[in-house]
């Protein structure tokens, strides 16, 4: 069975998230031993992709725009295709990652030998234990239960076809999905497209296969710095306004914030 990971990486104004996603294609080499390819609207010919092992070419397709803490500005969102990765994958098994997820382990091989046909995480959570994620981790106004499209294991089946179907579905119709479900945010967002495709395709009986541990995740207002080739840290005020810095290595996580780990991708070319 072929395997290999699919990074979906559109600029905006304020992020390059094509360098972004070429920074990660060299950490899954290493950490994974599959290939990566970047679904992108630059030319394959880009120097930021020389070492990416497939680039496979997509139009844009915005979900509307967004502020980001960290860069305290409002961008465009292109974060509409995730639905697509069914059908542009060229592997019978596929590893979708968020651009900004950082692997630093081996961990998600654990993942490519389970039975199961579809694998998200069902819960994130801040590294600094300053953030309740008990918001983030449902939607809308009934607090519906929410997965987490930042990391998806998929293989070809009729199973895994359902669930893309069932976000393409929900993406084309936002708006009726939108306020069957009480979300007040106006912008698309693939977790909630994954969530509600979840619940279709499940029965509404929530029955789920979960990645079997939680999504680390650093929060935009936390300056993320890099310390050695796997390790990180983070700088931090605590709940009484104390400095703080918490360090690892070798943890997977998720960057929030996407002008810190921008920094540190700009700063390893």
């Amino acid at each position: 069975m072929t395997t290999g990971a699919l990074i979906f990486a559109f600029d905006n104004e304020k992020t390059d998230y094509v360098s972004m996603a070429a920074w990660s294609a060299k950490r899954i080499h290493r950490h994974l031993g599959i290939p990566t390819a970047v679904i992108t609207d630059v030319d394959s010919q880009d120097l930021r992709l020389a070492h990416v092992d497939q680039v496979i070419y997509a139009q844009p397709n915005s979900g509307g725009t967004r502020y980001f803490d960290d860069h305290r500005s409002t961008v465009t969102w292109y974060n509409a295709g995730r639905a697509n990765a069914y059908q542009l994958t060229p592997w019978e098994q596929t590893l979708v990652l968020d651009a900004d997820y950082v692997v630093c382990s081996t961990k998600l091989r654990q993942l490519f030998d389970r039975p199961q046909e579809f694998m998200c995480h069902r819960h994130a959570w801040d590294m600094s234990n300053i953030c309740d994620f008990e918001d983030l981790n449902c939607f809308g106004h009934n607090r519906m239960p929410m997965w987490w499209a930042t990391v998806m294991l998929f293989r070809k089946s009729n199973t895994a076809q359902y669930i893309f179907d069932c976000m393409h579905m929900v993406q084309t119709n936002w708006g009726h999905y939108r306020n069957l479900y009480h979300i007040t945010d106006t912008n698309y967002r693939n977790d909630h497209a994954l969530s509600i495709a979840l619940g279709i395709v499940s029965g509404h009986t929530l029955a789920v296969d979960n990645i079997p541990w939680n999504l680390a995740s650093v929060v935009p207002m936390h300056e993320l710095t890099q310390q050695t080739a796997d390790g990180f840290s983070i700088e931090y005020l605590d709940q009484d306004n104390r400095p703080r810095n918490m360090g690892w290595v070798g943890m997977d996580f998720h960057a929030m914030g996407k002008k810190y780990l921008g920094d540190i991708v700009a700063n390893s070319i």
